[in-house]
């Protein structure tokens, strides 16, 4: 895919952070539509406003809406099919963290359900509600699911943001396979994992050797890029991928203890204050 210039985009958590930087990306591309999908009414009716306001003849629609019901999903999803047929591009970008517990000491409901509901399986009923559409007659498509570094290594006080954020990587890929073994190739799937992000989410989070805070507008970038290009991972930073190298190497207690004494990963949580979601 060279570009997303006449194609349709949907983007969820698009009011702000890296939801509206992948929208602004969108129209900067000439999408033909962008449908805008958050919950914050308020955040979502300000960008709205703000991007009508531009020079632009992508047309802009926002849905207030609650990703973890499932019904709303499947009723909102139904009326953008009526109204554009099909989604060219899905950005699964949606998300929730919460941290700075220990797994025993937080809230099942607002910490470990609230955490699965909008990071796990929104994006799993987000992407099934659209992807017939999109097999059927989308002429080229993309499916992009946010995940996290998180995903791919296990971290103190952010235990049920991990296990979303696996469980999203493993899904993620297995569905990319699937439609290539179907003999949808032109549907794509890029999952996305970077590292802790500068939106707010992340705030008294810290960075560590080779594992520096990224700014939202890098991972937007590389992200996008690797869609385009129809790659199967976006990492970010590269060095991410050494733990994975270390998974094969080293002994568990050994990879423990590079990660807690001599990065210090295991200790970027501590801080966390993170930002109120609802």
């Amino acid at each position: 895919m060279k570009s997303v210039a006449g194609k349709t985009v949907l983007v969820t958590g698009a009011a702000m952070g890296m939801g509206r930087l992948f929208v602004e990306r969108a129209i900067a591309e000439h999408a033909a539509a962008v449908l805008l999908w958050d919950v914050n009414a308020e955040a979502l009716a300000q960008t709205l406003a703000e991007l009508e306001a531009t020079d632009s003849a992508t047309r802009l629609t926002a849905y207030e809406i609650d990703v973890t019901d499932l019904a709303t999903v499947e009723a909102t999803a139904a009326e953008v099919l009526a109204d554009v047929g099909a989604v060219d591009v899905l950005v699964n970008n949606a998300g929730v963290v919460r941290g700075n517990q220990y797994f025993w000491e937080s809230d099942p409901r607002s910490d470990t359900e609230l955490t699965i509901a909008v990071n796990t399986l929104a994006p799993m009923h987000i992407a099934r509600a659209f992807l017939p559409a999109m097999i059927a007659h989308s002429p080229e498509a993309r499916l992009v699911n946010i995940a996290s570094a998180a995903g791919l290594t296990p971290n103190p006080r952010m235990a049920a943001y991990a296990a979303s954020k696996w469980a999203v990587i493993g899904w993620s890929d297995s569905v990319r396979l699937e439609l290539k073994q179907a003999g949808h190739d032109h549907v794509g799937v890029t999952t996305v994992c970077p590292y802790y992000v500068n939106t707010g989410m992340f705030d008294g989070a810290r960075s560590a050797p080779l594992l520096p805070i990224l700014e939202p507008e890098e991972v937007v970038d590389e992200a996008w890029r690797g869609m385009l290009a129809g790659e199967a991972f976006v990492v970010l930073p590269r060095t991410v991928m050494l733990n994975e190298a270390l998974k094969g190497l080293l002994p568990i207690n050994v990879r423990d203890f590079i990660a807690d004494r001599v990065i210090g990963v295991y200790h970027t949580m501590e801080d966390f204050t993170g930002r109120p979601t609802r």
